[in-house]
């Protein structure tokens, strides 16, 4: 039974990225709110699944249209917390570790852009 909960997570995690590349945020975000607590309790906060779920959560997070600051901030917040839990588990040269710096650094701009008030007046 164990090993089907597990294929039927990593099915889960790989629906939910599939959302995100059709950028059907919303439904992605919907989703990975349901089974993230299941990875957690199934692999662990730093299994690679759970860390790839939390990955596309903050993705569907940022990424909408109609994103609020709150939105952006806990994506920002959670890619920073992945990416210091990915470097300690996967090392700093992993493919993974390295696409959720490049995650954060685009979420981080994002943010910066909605803080910063327009010059324009």
């Amino acid at each position: 039974m164990y090993g089907a909960t597990k294929r039927t997570l990593r099915a889960a995690n790989n629906y939910a990225e599939t959302l995100n590349i059709a950028e059907r945020f919303e439904e992605a975000e919907a989703w990975l709110r349901k089974v993230m607590p299941v990875a957690r309790r199934v692999f662990s906060e730093s299994h690679e699944v759970t860390l790839r779920m939390r990955w596309n959560y903050a993705e569907a997070l940022w990424r909408r249209n109609g994103a609020t600051l709150h939105d952006l901030r806990e994506a920002v917040t959670s890619l920073e917390d992945l990416e210091r839990i990915s470097r300690r588990v996967l090392g700093d040269a992993h493919p993974h570790t390295e696409g959720v710096e490049d995650e954060l650094q685009e979420a981080r701009a994002a943010l910066a852009a909605r803080e910063t008030p327009s010059q324009s007046a």
